[in-house]
């Protein structure tokens, strides 16, 4: 009888309006039933199953960047593309909602991210489609956080000059950076910046060279994660992402240190590790062959 009935959270609610003042108690705990399980699927279907890390492509991504952009962690653009900027948002949303800082989005992250947050989806995925240029901040209307794409021939001109000075300035950009070695992105050298500064700003240049090159030289080690990041969020690796000075925003000196590291200056001598004799509570480091001092720290094999 009722096989073709669709039931929808607006019927429910129209459905619910027109019992108030009660036909039947029954019906009425219906009702307050229906919209609690569409409040509750509405909920639970947001995102998919699956862990969400750096890397990752698609619709997940789509609504993690939108959601911490509700928030204020995430400026840059909604595209779906997990990278950096996307993974240093979600690190500091975790890190201020105290869940583990991992820049994983996983089934806690993620529950955690749906009720602090709202995801406007049609509205989002409606202006992806139309290749607007658009923000998705909490708090602003919708409306005001649209830019529509315009199409005449005078805007078409201006965005052919526009891309092809960007095409210029990237070519003035790479052979600029000629001298970075292949294998290495700018996101790895802006990390490593950030692990320098975090670590050694106040040092020498040279010992914050040798910071950098201790890095590297892990990351050629069999001992060792073979990426940047995972050599510098290696649990217990570096006191500077224990203590949070990983996010303190670097100098220019920490990123000329690490340019000259990743040319091949290594003042540490092929150190693997280092510490402050001052301040270090590990009796393990103190049996590690020392090879130099450079600053306040000693460099080990």
């Amino acid at each position: 009888m009722y096989k073709n009935v669709i039931v929808t959270k607006n019927s429910v609610k129209r459905y619910c309006l027109h019992i108030k003042g009660g036909v039947t108690m029954r019906k009425w705990f219906i009702c307050l039933f229906l919209i609690f399980s569409f409040s509750y699927t509405s909920q639970a279907h947001a995102f998919s199953k699956q862990v969400i890390q750096r890397g990752a492509v698609g619709d997940d991504v789509i609504e993690l960047q939108a959601r911490l952009q509700y928030l204020g962690f995430y400026r840059g653009k909604i595209d779906g593309v997990f990278g950096w900027r996307t993974y240093w948002a979600l690190r500091n949303f975790q890190y201020k909602f105290k869940l583990p800082v991992d820049g994983l989005a996983g089934d806690t992250t993620k529950q955690k991210l749906v009720r602090a947050s709202k995801y406007y989806k049609s509205f989002v995925h409606n202006n992806l489609r139309k290749g607007h240029t658009f923000t998705h901040y909490g708090g602003v209307p919708l409306s005001k956080q649209v830019k529509a794409r315009k199409t005449n021939k005078k805007n078409q001109a201006a965005a052919t000059k526009a891309t092809n000075t960007k095409q210029m300035a990237v070519k003035r950009v790479k052979s600029a950076a000629v001298n970075v070695p292949n294998g290495f992105s700018q996101n790895d050298i802006q990390l490593m910046a950030n692990a320098v500064h975090g670590e050694a700003r106040g040092e020498p240049y040279i010992g914050q060279v040798a910071v950098a090159a201790v890095i590297l030289n892990r990351i050629n080690s069999p001992s060792f994660p073979n990426t940047v990041a995972g050599v510098i969020f290696e649990p217990g690796a570096f006191t500077a992402v224990a203590d949070g000075q990983i996010w303190l925003t670097p100098n220019e000196t920490s990123r000329k240190a690490v340019l000259d590291a990743l040319n091949g200056w290594d003042p540490s001598s092929g150190a693997l590790y280092y510490f402050n004799p001052h301040t270090a509570t590990n009796g393990w480091i103190w049996s590690r062959p020392q090879i130099k001092r450079i600053g306040k720290h000693i460099f080990c094999k």
